[in-house]
C-alpha cells in the first residue's frame, strides 16, 4: 500500500470511477474524452499497484470484483474529499471562511460599527468573528502582539507597524444628567461644572481631547472626575456626578438619567478608525475593511 500511496494520482482514480460506473471501457473512455487503450493501461497499472484485480473480465460484460467494489467506495470518498478541500481552500483564500478577531473601544458600539458587523456576518456567514472591548492602549498592544487582527480605535493608533484608516468622523456633544436643571449650551459657560472624563489610564486619551476642547474655549474644568471607560462615565453622569463630552453617535443609545445635547463653541470632533498590522495579508481582514469603508461611505 505504501507504493500505492506514492504512485496514486487523482486522474487514475477518476478513470477507475468512470470505468466502474460504466462497466464498459469504451463508454468510460468516451465519457472521459480519451482513447480506450490509455484507459485500459491506467486501470491495469492501478490493479498492479493495489495488488488486486478490480474488474472481472471473464464474462462478456465486465463486473467489479469485491476488491473493485471496495475501491469504488474509497475512490468516491477520496475524490469527494479532494473536491471539498479544494472548495475550502478557495473560500479561505478569498476570505469567505476562517475567523477574524476584532478589538474595539466602548463607544464603537454606537454609530457605524454595529451595521458593519451585521453586514459582514450576512455577507460572509462562514467567517467567525470574535469581538472584544478594549481601550486604545490595550488595542495597540493586542494588535501588535497578534492577539487581535483589527483594532477599532478612537481616534487612531499610532505606530510605524500599523496602518490606520478613518471610517467615521463625528461631532462631540454634551452628555448631561436628566435632573431638570437648565444649563447653558455654550461650552465656555460650563466652566464651573464638574466634567466626567475617561479613560483614567492610559494617557493621552479621549480625556485629553475633551480637556483640549475646553482649553480652546478658554477654561480647564476645575472639578474633574475620572472614569476608566465610557460605560462607567455615562453611569456617573446619569446619577448627577457631572457632565461630559461624548461622540455624537452615543446619543443613539437611550440611557435613563442622561440627555444628550449639541453645544456652541469649539468642536474638534472625533474619528473612529480601523487599525491593523501594516503588512497583514489576511483576505478576511481585507474583506472586512473594504466592506466597512463601503458602508461608512462618506462619513470618514
Amino acid at each position: 500500500m505504501a507504493s500505492l500511496a506514492k504512485s496514486l494520482d487523482f486522474k487514475r482514480l477518476w478513470y477507475f470511477v468512470a470505468a466502474a460506473e460504466e462497466l464498459n471501457f469504451s463508454r468510460a473512455a468516451a465519457r472521459l474524452n480519451i482513447a480506450q487503450p490509455p484507459l485500459s493501461r491506467r486501470i491495469a497499472q492501478l490493479e498492479q499497484d493495489v495488488g488486486a484485480e478490480l474488474f472481472d473480465r471473464s464474462r462478456s460484460q465486465i463486473r467489479l470484483t469485491h476488491a473493485g467494489e471496495l475501491m469504488l467506495t474509497r475512490a468516491r470518498e477520496i475524490l469527494a474529499l479532494v473536491e471539498h478541500t479544494e472548495e475550502e481552500v478557495q473560500r479561505a483564500g478569498e476570505g469567505r471562511s476562517g475567523w477574524l478577531r476584532i478589538g474595539f473601544v466602548g463607544t464603537a458600539t454606537y454609530g457605524v460599527f454595529p451595521p458593519i458587523v451585521r453586514a459582514f456576518r450576512a455577507t460572509y456567514p462562514n467567517v467567525e468573528l470574535a469581538l472584544s472591548a478594549m481601550n486604545n492602549a490595550e488595542l495597540r498592544r493586542a494588535v501588535l502582539h497578534r492577539e487581535i487582527d483589527l483594532a477599532v480605535a478612537r481616534p487612531k493608533l499610532v505606530d510605524d507597524d500599523l496602518k490606520s484608516e478613518p471610517i467615521a468622523q463625528e461631532d462631540l456633544i454634551l452628555a448631561l444628567p436628566d435632573d431638570g436643571r437648565e444649563r447653558p449650551f455654550h461650552l465656555a459657560e460650563l466652566r464651573h461644572e464638574t466634567f466626567v472624563l475617561y479613560p483614567r489610564q492610559p494617557r493621552p486619551s479621549f480625556a485629553d481631547l475633551v480637556l483640549d476642547t475646553c482649553a480652546h474655549a478658554g477654561f480647564i474644568p476645575a472639578e474633574q472626575v475620572m472614569a476608566q471607560d465610557y460605560q462607567t462615565a455615562i453611569s456617573l453622569i446619569s446619577i448627577g456626578v457631572g457632565i461630559g463630552l461624548v461622540p455624537r453617535s452615543v446619543a443613539e443609545g437611550a440611557r435613563p438619567g442622561v440627555v444628550f445635547r449639541g453645544y456652541e463653541g469649539h468642536n474638534p470632533g472625533t474619528s473612529l478608525s480601523f487599525n491593523y498590522r501594516r503588512f497583514e495579508q489576511s483576505a478576511v481582514l481585507s474583506n472586512f475593511v473594504a466592506l466597512g469603508k463601503k458602508i461608512a461611505g462618506g462619513k470618514a
